[in-house]
């Protein structure tokens, strides 16, 4: 029977592309989602992808919401965490709530996640977790403490869970994606933008299916030797 894919984000840009992608390999894949029904919906229809709506940043909801998937479709043996949220502010101009949203969604929701998975894939022998990062968790960003602090938090999460579930089989890697053709990067002023792109070395924004790739890459099941580590899909940067 073919291995469950819960994809956290997983109904727009890099987590949509993420989801179309592992169903194409074969996986029954499930994409949660907090906000937009609307484009969670219309996803639904044009992937046939299950789609789950809940907070990834509430535990009891992670917990209550991977039962559901497990009742439906069975249990979940790859987890992608993906959801991520930006609330972009200089420090000393930064609410606390700007902080605490962006911690408890992009970093918070990796624990609630795998914790709820965990018991189940060690019980089986068998994980494949990815976390998705970012190349300003690895770099730093000007106005993004909050999302510069979570990403990197992912990447100490990752390594330290890798050595934790090597021996049963589990693999626990990050992506770290640098600057993805999306709606958050389209946001970005012009001149903005065109200077992020100058600064890349192969000339041009990524593309959701560029990171998606390497997500397949890392979920497959000959892909039990590679844990702990990063791959950064950054065009060179």
């Amino acid at each position: 029977m073919a291995r469950v894919a819960v994809v956290t984000g997983g109904t727009r840009g890099i987590g949509a592309a993420i989801s179309r992608s592992l169903q194409e390999e074969g996986y029954r894949v499930a994409a949660v989602y907090a906000r937009d029904d609307a484009a969670a919906e219309a996803f639904h229809k044009e992937s046939g992808v299950a789609v789950y709506k809940w907070d990834v940043g509430d535990f009891q909801q992670c917990q209550d919401g991977i039962a559901r998937i497990e009742a439906d479709i069975g249990p979940v043996e790859i987890l992608v965490n993906n959801a991520g949220i930006t609330r972009d502010a200089t420090l000393h101009r930064m609410a606390s709530e700007q902080w605490q949203d962006v911690l408890d969604t992009n970093l918070g929701s990796c624990f609630n996640m795998c914790r709820s998975v965990i018991e189940a894939m060690r019980a089986g022998k068998f994980g494949r977790i990815v976390n998705i990062g970012s190349i300003n968790g690895q770099a730093g960003q000007y106005g993004q403490v909050n999302y510069a602090a979570a990403k990197s938090g992912i990447h100490g999460f990752t390594k330290a869970l890798a050595q934790e579930g090597a021996k049963a089989g589990i693999t626990v890697n990050a992506v770290a994606p640098g600057y993805v053709d999306t709606d958050m990067v389209r946001a970005v002023p012009e001149n903005v933008l065109e200077k992020i792109i100058a600064g890349i070395p192969v000339g041009r924004l990524g593309t959701a299916d560029d990171i998606a790739r390497g997500v397949v890459f890392l979920t497959a099941d000959n892909a039990g030797f590679v844990t702990g580590s990063t791959l950064s899909i950054n065009g060179g940067q």
